[in-house]
């Protein structure tokens, strides 16, 4: 299982990789319209794999999936930096809360469809005829131009593109907040790959009960994002980081030594809390700068997308080898890193939050 994931992974690395470039050549929105075209063409390809059991059609697939998710993804992150400076508000968490929404509606669907013993090939068919017409109707709403690069002070002294992202990716605000994205989309996919697994394995519950716990750590990520706004503009952007990511690391801990179901509950709850804000937000804080916003939301994501890298496929060798229950440990030793990261350095903080607390004080 873990090596057919990591069909997504590869995929989405590919994707994220090559998005930013692309982006600063075409615009966001191009970018956005191969990505969800190439989404919709891995799932039909999964259908296909799916109804024909060959695991290396379903890995296609999912590669296909992957990269056309990582373009789509930075695109899409790089837009809604720009619509956060254009409101002068935080948006990103509502915007990934619609991601988590989707989540959360496909997992419904997916219960109630594998209830019925509904054929999983007409699942995904119509599935990719729904993403077609929710995506067409969406992009005639995106504009046009975002995130193109045009001629700077760096391409007329003779500065090529190399060097000039080097240097944004060697900021310290970047490193920081790429560490800490990583470490929570770690947690995020952990969640998403493998808690209905681990539910049957680690607690013996039933397929319908761990999709139904599943279906609520989606819930929780939904409801986190969504009550995301009013959050950060009361506390500010780090300190909302730091609680998200100690609340993700002590969700993921409980989960893994809960003695009962309803224990386990409990952690799922404040797993899907904490991961629910870390990724947006860390997006956000990339993008307040007006030195290459969108190359600085392009690092940041790409960095974090390294987890969906090496997450499925590390978290299933270690479960197969000490169990699930043990192997997510690992998730909340990063995050504990993550935590230190952030206690003992202040460059992800905006110049903004800097004044308030000064004011503050």
């Amino acid at each position: 299982m873990g090596i057919v994931l990591f069909g997504l992974s590869v995929g989405s690395m590919a994707g994220v990789v090559g998005s930013g470039r692309l982006v600063r050549r075409v615009s966001t929105r191009p970018v956005i319209m191969v990505g969800i075209a190439l989404v919709i063409t891995g799932v039909l390809v999964i259908a296909v794999g799916s109804s024909a059991g060959a695991a290396l059609i379903v890995f296609s697939g999912l590669v296909f999936v992957g990269i056309g998710s990582g373009l789509g993804e930075v695109a899409l992150n790089i837009d809604a930096a720009a619509l956060e400076k254009l409101l002068k508000r935080s948006v990103l968490p509502t915007l990934h809360g619609c991601y988590s929404l989707g989540t959360l509606v496909g997992a419904i669907l997916g219960i109630s469809l594998t209830a019925a013993q509904f054929p999983v090939v007409w699942h995904l068919v119509l599935s990719s005829i729904v993403m077609a017409g929710l995506g067409l109707w969406a992009i005639l709403s995106i504009p046009g131009g975002t995130g193109a690069s045009s001629p700077d002070f760096g391409s007329r002294f003779g500065l090529t593109t190399a060097r000039r992202k080097r240097s944004v990716w060697l900021q310290p605000t970047v490193l920081v907040l790429g560490l800490v994205v990583l470490a929570v989309a770690f947690a995020e996919g952990s969640a998403n790959d493998w808690l209905p697994l681990l539910m049957v394995d680690g607690f013996g519950l039933t397929g319908a009960q761990s999709s139904t716990i599943f279906a609520a750590f989606a819930a929780v990520m939904t409801i986190g994002r969504f009550a995301g706004q009013p959050l950060i503009q009361r506390l500010g952007k780090s300190r909302v980081l730091i609680g998200s990511v100690v609340l993700a690391a002590i969700g993921v801990v409980v989960v893994s030594v809960a003695a009962t179901p309803a224990l386990t509950v409990g952690g799922v709850v404040l797993w899907g809390l904490g991961a629910s804000l870390g990724f947006p937000v860390g997006i956000s804080a990339a993008g307040d700068s007006s030195d290459r916003p969108g190359q600085r939301v392009s690092a940041v994501t790409t960095v974090g997308y390294l987890a969906f890298l090496v997450g499925p496929p590390v978290l299933g060798f270690l479960g197969e080898r000490y169990g699930l229950r043990e192997a997510i440990l690992l998730v909340a030793a990063v995050l504990a890193c993550a935590t230190l990261i952030l206690v003992t350095n202040d460059t992800y903080v905006s110049v903004r939050e800097k004044r308030k607390a000064r004011v503050t004080r």
